[in-house]
Formats: structure tokens, C-alpha cells, sequence
């Protein structure tokens, strides 16, 4: 079945073409590199795995509580709109929402393998080059894990929200190789991986848990690699050059907080966009996961030395400045740890029944 009998309003072109602009560099050198990129693309290697295996996608999944999360995290909760829902329609609403979370994991997926492939075209050095070419095939593997998940397990998909795909293109269309780092790998990869660890640490579904938690594993050397080489190129920047990224920043910050808020969820229930503006506006739910979604972006920023007078007091304004003194490197180290665990908890348990399975057979005979 095609995708696009799942969309709840089809996208309006079947391909999005982004014109592309910058050079593509070749390096010579192939016999040096700095020493901790190449480590952590020795990582990316070893750390590949496959989705059609590592997860259990046996598990079931209630299309109409997909993720089990609270209704109270719903914006229409406790609306006049709620009052008059009937369980049925409260089903229907949760399967909304986590078609929209999802299929815009999804599309920034899609959006983040576009990235790393124009940065292994695009970047000079070549240790940069072989790190991008492994997180090309992580981010193909998330794209069809969470399409797998809306095909297979919801039945629904959304189009790309409006200005995350704004963003994406501002992003690509820039021909400073420095840009796919700056809008992918520290903006959008930041918001989802904000989006990604609420979910992971709320659901009681074994499966969304399972594959937000593998992401995340991965998304951490994303961090990394961004982390690495944007600090050291914009040690060799002008304060002006400096500035234009700053602004960049600020504008996709403010984009991130204001516009990205599920409103076409609402709208397909009938509730006029300014109400529904003022619904989640409203919502503690979304403050909370605003809040959650800078945790990782503003110490990423202050890291690669984008901390300018400008940039400092937008996040001021945003109520969020006190988290550029984050620890980074502990989340990121958190997010592996977690998936990990995760991995012995089931492994650990599907060895057990097996032995199990074993030692009855083997009763059975002796009977």
C-alpha cells in the first residue's frame, strides 16, 4: 500500500526538490586526520545495527494509545472540546497525535540523511568525510524505522509541518559547508532529540521504547561529531561571520519554540487555528517540553563558540539561558547507557525463555 493512502492530507508535490548550492570538495590527504573524529568514526562502524532485527516488532501496538502517554499532555484535555469527546474520540485524538509526532520524526530523518550526505560532499576534511558517510546510513535506518512504525503500527501519517521543512530548506540551501552541521545536527537533531527523550522516558510501550531509545544511542554521536567540528572551524571565524551563524541560530530557536506545536492535529478535529493556538499555548504539557527542548541545544551552542551578546539574550527571553551551563557530554553519555541497558534487560530475558522452553521439552520427554 502506498504511503499516500495514509496521509491525512497528501503532500501537495510527491518530491521536494531544494535547489543545492556550495561546492563539492575532494581532499588529497589520506594519510592523516584528527584522531578523536577518526575514533568516534571507528565507533560509527562498529556501532552499526539493523532495524528489522534489533527491534521486536512482533510487539503489539493499540493504534489509539500508541504510546501510552498521559491525556493530560494532550492540549484539548480539560477544553470544553473534551468535555464533549466520547472514548472513542479520545482514541481517535491520541492516534492523531502520534501519527503527527512520529511522521515528523519521520520526515526530519529524511531531512537529516539529506544533510550528512551533502556534508560528506561538501566538508573539506576527510576524517569529516568518513564520519558522515556512517551517520548517512543511521539516518536511513531511523527514516525506516519510523516509517515502518506509522505504516505497520498506526496506519496514519502527516504531512511535513510547515516550518520544520522551512527550516530544513534554509539549511540545505546555504552553500556554506558549515550550515547542514549548524541547522541539522545542532537545531533540528536537538529539538528531536528533546522530543525523542520525553517520549522515551514517559511511555509504558515496550516497542516506541525500543526505538527511540536505539535512535537516541545513535543521535549521541551525532552531537558529538557536530560538537567536534563546528568548534574547531569557528575558532577560525571573524566576530562578523560568527554573528551571521548567531542570527541563524536565534531565528531557527524562536521558529522551534513558536511554530512546531501539532496545530494541524487540532485544525483536523475542527477547532479554528486560533483557538487552537490558544489551546497549546495553554497546555503545561507543551512549557514543559519547550523548556526540555533547549537542554540540549543551548550547551551545544555555547560549546562550538556561538555565545555572542545578541544570542545570550534571546535565550534570556526564552527563559532558557541557565542551561548553556548544562552537561552535554552526560546526557549524551545517558542516552547510550540507556539503550544498553535496554538491550540486556531483553536479551537477558529472551534467554531465559528459551531455557525455559528447554528444560519443559525436556520434562515432557522424561514424563
Amino acid at each position: 500500500m502506498s504511503t499516500y493512502d495514509h496521509y491525512t492530507s497528501p503532500p501537495q508535490h510527491p518530491v521536494w526538490s531544494v535547489p543545492a548550492t556550495g561546492a563539492a570538495r575532494f581532499s588529497w590527504e589520506y594519510g592523516s586526520g584528527r584522531d578523536r573524529l577518526l575514533a568516534l568514526y571507528q565507533k560509527g562502524k562498529d556501532k552499526q545495527w539493523d532495524g528489522a532485527k534489533r527491534i521486536d516488532w512482533d510487539l503489539e501496538v493499540d493504534p489509539y494509545d500508541p504510546l501510552g502517554t498521559p491525556d493530560e499532555a494532550l492540549s484539548l484535555y480539560g477544553t470544553r472540546h473534551w468535555a464533549k469527546m466520547t472514548e472513542k474520540d479520545k482514541g481517535d485524538l491520541r492516534r492523531h497525535y502520534s501519527s503527527w509526532q512520529f511522521s515528523q520524526f519521520l520526515h526530519g530523518e529524511q531531512g537529516a540523511m539529506v544533510c550528512a550526505a551533502r556534508i560528506v560532499e561538501s566538508v573539506p576534511d576527510l576524517d569529516a568525510k568518513f564520519y558522515s558517510a556512517t551517520q548517512v546510513m543511521d539516518e536511513a535506518r531511523h527514516a525506516e524505522i519510523y516509517g515502518r512504525f506509522l505504516h505497520e503500527k498506526i496506519g496514519m501519517l502527516y504531512p511535513i509541518n510547515d516550518n520544520l521543512q522551512g527550516l530544513l530548506g534554509d539549511t540545505l540551501r546555504d552553500s556554506r559547508w558549515d550550515m547542514p552541521y549548524l541547522g541539522m545536527q545542532v537545531l533540528i537533531e536537538g529539538l528531536a532529540l528533546a522530543a525523542f527523550g520525553m517520549i522515551r522516558d514517559t511511555t509504558d510501550k515496550p516497542l516506541p521504547q525500543q526505538i527511540l531509545a536505539y535512535v537516541m544511542q545513535d543521535e549521541a554521536r551525532h552531537v558529538a561529531f557536530g560538537r567536534m567540528a563546528l568548534r574547531d572551524y569557528y575558532e577560525q571565524l571573524t566576530d562578523a561571520e560568527l554573528r551571521e551563524r548567531e542570527e541563524f541560530v536565534i531565528e531557527g530557536c524562536y521558529l522551534m519554540r513558536d511554530r512546531i506545536r501539532g496545530l494541524e492535529v487540532l485544525e483536523d478535529f475542527g477547532i479554528p487555528r486560533r483557538e487552537a493556538e490558544e489551546y497549546t499555548e495553554q497546555s503545561e504539557f507543551l512549557h514543559l517540553f519547550r523548556k526540555l527542548l533547549f537542554s540540549r541545544i543551548v550547551p551545544c551552542v555555547k560549546d562550538i563558540g556561538l555565545w555572542g551578546e545578541r544570542l545570550q539574550k534571546a535565550y534570556v527571553d526564552m527563559g532558557v539561558f541557565e542551561l548553556g551551563d548544562s552537561n552535554l557530554d552526560l546526557l549524551m553519555t545517558q542516552d547510550e547507557e540507556l539503550a544498553e541497558r535496554l538491550d540486556r534487560e531483553r536479551f537477558a530475558a529472551e534467554e531465559a525463555e528459551r531455557v525455559a522452553e528447554v528444560e519443559e521439552a525436556i520434562a515432557d520427554g522424561a514424563d
